[in-house]
């Protein structure tokens, strides 16, 4: 019985990993997370030199709305203050369902990062030197739990972006020949 369980188990972890092999998993490799929402400027715009994991207090309404995907980072960064980090110009749509217990509910409102001290520190850090910005790069999901993909980054010069983009021009041309 008991490895007729253990057989079906290691089945359905199998079965699970092929079936959502096409999301990101973030360094985990046992259960692919969904991604809820990705800031895609990040990646053109700045060159990442460090990435942190953080925990985001919410509200149970801005929870909802953020599981079914109507998160935009776009313009959105870190700031640090002396009660912690927080994530500055967020936007997460009211939840449609629960609009009357969220009257006066504004969408883009600092939102508290839940860190360890010790990468609390780290950020501190890279705040005060110059030339580094701390900024979210994703929103995603980890058992059942909203986390938020924190990266200290540094920005690119306009000769880095074009070389970037030439970068993946070539990448896209090989894909296009091997394909054909």
């Amino acid at each position: 019985m008991k490895e007729q369980a253990r057989l079906y188990f290691s089945f359905s972890c199998r079965y699970r990993q092929s079936l959502f092999s096409f999301l990101p998993t973030h360094g985990y490799t046992d259960l692919a997370m969904p991604t809820l929402a990705v800031n895609k400027s990040v990646g053109f715009s700045f060159e990442i030199q460090e990435k942190f994991e953080a925990g985001i207090a919410l509200s149970g309404p801005e929870v909802k709305a953020a599981k079914q995907g109507n998160i935009s980072l776009k313009g959105s960064y870190i700031t640090i203050r002396p009660d912690g980090a927080w994530l500055i110009g967020c936007y997460i749509s009211p939840y449609k369902p629960a609009q009357a217990t969220q009257q006066g509910y504004t969408p883009t409102r600092d939102r508290h990062l839940l860190l360890r001290q010790s990468e609390l520190s780290r950020l501190v850090g890279a705040a005060s030197a110059k030339g580094l910005t701390v900024l979210p790069i994703s929103f995603y999901t980890k058992g059942g739990l909203i986390k938020v993909e924190v990266a200290i980054a540094k920005g690119k010069k306009k000769a880095d972006k074009r070389e970037s983009i030439k970068k993946r021009d070539i990448e896209r041309r090989i894909r296009q020949s091997v394909h054909h």
